[in-house]
């Protein structure tokens, strides 16, 4: 039998170990069992709210970075809030990885935000 390519020092003396003995057999990852990861809760703390005279409410979440947390994150809050004004204001429209072509404002626009770069655009200070 051949041996098996095992993932650790640590797994080899074990599973070598076991397998001196008699009585039982050993077998290396040999099943594949799915799991579930359950759900968790988390907060989520927009980073301006303007409150305009009619009660309206408008936030902006301010991003320099936009990294793979944060998109799967503000993703989820668009989905879960679909009633919320949000928009994100991006200090640098940069691209979301080194290999990617998408920008970040290409990215907002697919999810569903409003987005701008730099400053906060005079029209969202209306309503």
């Amino acid at each position: 039998m051949p041996i098996p390519k095992y993932r650790s020092k640590f797994e080899a003396y074990t599973i070598s170990a076991l397998e001196r003995n008699k009585g039982f057999e050993v077998e290396y990852e040999t099943e594949k069992w799915k799991y579930t990861i359950p759900a968790s809760d988390h907060t989520y703390t927009p980073d301006v709210k303007i409150i305009f005279p009619s009660g309206h409410e408008r936030f902006v979440e301010l991003k320099g970075k936009l990294d793979i947390p944060t998109r799967k994150k503000m993703v989820l809050i668009r989905e879960q809030y679909p009633d919320k004004d949000i928009r994100i204001l991006f200090m640098r429209n940069n691209k979301l990885t080194k290999t990617s072509k998408t920008t970040y404002m290409e990215w907002a626009a697919k999810v569903g935000y409003i987005s701008a770069v730099g400053t906060i655009p005079k029209s969202w200070l209306v309503e």
